[in-house]
């Protein structure tokens, strides 16, 4: 039944990929709205969106965690191609970390180890948004945080890391602690 699904959905998606290039070639109308309003950032945002449909029709919640990263750094690459800003991938690489996360929270929700795949990518949001922010204002523009700002999120993150741990230590019994 699975061989059944992906040979239906390759043939399908063959067929509508083969319909699209037919008609943006053939309608005028068509390729003008594509030259203005499709940069090739898109191209590699679709990428992340067809891996995520293809692990959903194959019943594999884990592709989210690839399709949220390619999509992700289709994001990324398409901010900095309508600002003109390069320079802020010095910091915006500390995205990724919490694009993998995002990917876990999406494979928990379709159903692949819920409570455990919930947590550890709530966990990589965090961090990677606590990165973002510290490399931001280190590398960025971010000034907002003011020049003791990193700092600040370091002490942070370092509470978070301890009270995750003494909360995740204080569930266990005396014996599991171990």
């Amino acid at each position: 039944m699975q061989q059944n699904r992906s040979t239906l959905f390759i043939g399908l998606l063959l067929i509508l990929l083969g319909a699209w290039l037919v008609v943006s070639r053939q309608v005028p109308a068509v390729q003008d709205w594509l030259s203005n309003n499709f940069a090739w950032p898109m191209y590699t945002i679709g990428a992340g969106l067809l891996i995520f449909v293809i692990g959903l029709i194959t019943g594999a919640p884990g592709m989210s965690v690839p399709a949220a990263i390619v999509a992700g750094i289709g994001g990324i690459l398409y901010y900095q191609y309508l600002t003109d800003d390069y320079a802020t991938w010095s910091y915006m690489w500390t995205l990724i970390p919490g694009f993998v996360g995002v990917g876990t929270i999406l494979a928990g929700l379709l159903g692949e180890h819920t409570r455990h795949n919930l947590a550890r990518g709530l966990n990589l949001v965090v961090v990677s948004a606590v990165m973002f922010l510290i490399f931001g204002a280190l590398f960025g523009g971010l000034g907002i945080l003011g020049p003791n700002g990193p700092a600040f999120l370091l002490i942070a993150l370092g509470l978070y890391v301890l009270i995750r741990g003494m909360v995740r230590n204080s569930n266990r019994g005396p014996d599991e602690a171990r």
